[in-house]
């Protein structure tokens, strides 16, 4: 039987974290996992702890049994760009702020390496959105996101004109910061920074998030997960900019336009235990509830 692999993706630049990711080597060699890392992470760790390194991209991951994430929700995000095309899981211990998408915060490390080392673990899947972007009938970029999609200005000092469409319909147009389109997972990252609600992750639903729009109605709207929603540049507007993540961009000229669609390839995270998606909303906000008393009894 071949070794077991896991690809461990770090946040580099803090040396806890690189302290941090050696004992989590050590432990997976220990327990016979063949470890993977990436060669621009290699130079900032213990080399005798990871003979396999690669290059970030598409074939990074394949072969793993999934990608142990050491960082925050940044961290974690570049590395399901490594997960997907490989079709494996992400597990994220949070050595960042909130941490909303990792599983483990830092204090409770050694339990997620021993509950991956036991196989002691479910995948949950997480729905994507596919987006593409044209611009007089040629494709500016065919990308897709985790948490959202933004459509933004370039500048600090203008703002630009969108129309969003669903399904084939217009149903809003203003000037704006941006509009975004969100995933259930997504709620708790930018679109709730920009006033959308939050969504349960099994809520099947994309989000549509208007930021700072100048106009009566601009409420966010909640629309099937099949659904078709477009943004469009007006040929009047000033430029904008798509944004995937944070992390994947590309300029968006004046009469752009960016479709929207459940992702084909849904992203695995990993849970170590059963939890109410409630329970991590109260822990990672840090939400007010002293008082409660609870159901009454029967």
């Amino acid at each position: 039987m071949s070794a077991r692999e896991v690809l461990l993706v770090v946040h580099t630049g803090r040396e806890d974290n690189q302290r941090t990711a050696f004992e989590v080597a050590r432990r997976f060699t220990e327990a016979g996992f063949r470890l993977r890392v990436l060669a621009e992470e290699a130079p900032d760790l213990d080399h005798a702890w990871y003979p396999n390194t690669v290059e970030a991209g598409p074939y990074a991951a394949v072969g793993t049994e999934l990608v142990f994430v050491l960082g925050g929700d940044g961290t974690l995000l570049r590395a399901a760009e490594l997960a997907r095309p490989a079709r494996v899981p992400v597990l994220g211990v949070n050595f960042g702020r909130v941490g909303f998408l990792a599983e483990a915060d830092s204090e409770h490390l050694a339990e997620a390496v021993q509950a991956v080392i036991d196989g002691d673990y479910q995948v949950e899947e997480r729905m994507t959105i596919d987006v593409r972007a044209t611009w007089n009938g040629a494709v500016l970029t065919e990308t897709w996101a985790l948490n959202e999609a933004s459509v933004e200005k370039n500048s600090p000092e203008r703002v630009i004109d969108a129309v969003i469409e669903v399904d084939g319909r217009p149903v809003l147009a203003f000037g704006c910061d941006g509009v975004l389109c969100a995933t259930p997972t997504g709620s708790t990252a930018y679109a709730f920074s920009a006033g959308g609600p939050v969504v349960w992750p099994q809520v099947p639903a994309m989000l549509v998030v208007p930021s700072n729009a100048h106009a009566l109605f601009a409420k966010t709207m909640v629309v099937a997960r099949d659904s078709v929603v477009a943004v469009e540049v007006t040929p009047d507007s000033h430029p904008a900019v798509l944004c995937c993540d944070g992390r994947r961009t590309v300029e968006l000229p004046p009469g752009s336009r960016v479709e929207v669609v459940e992702g084909e390839c849904p992203i695995g995270l990993v849970r170590l235990r059963p939890g109410r998606f409630s329970e991590r909303l109260i822990r990672k906000f840090d939400l007010p509830v002293q008082g409660w008393r609870g159901p009454p009894p029967a």
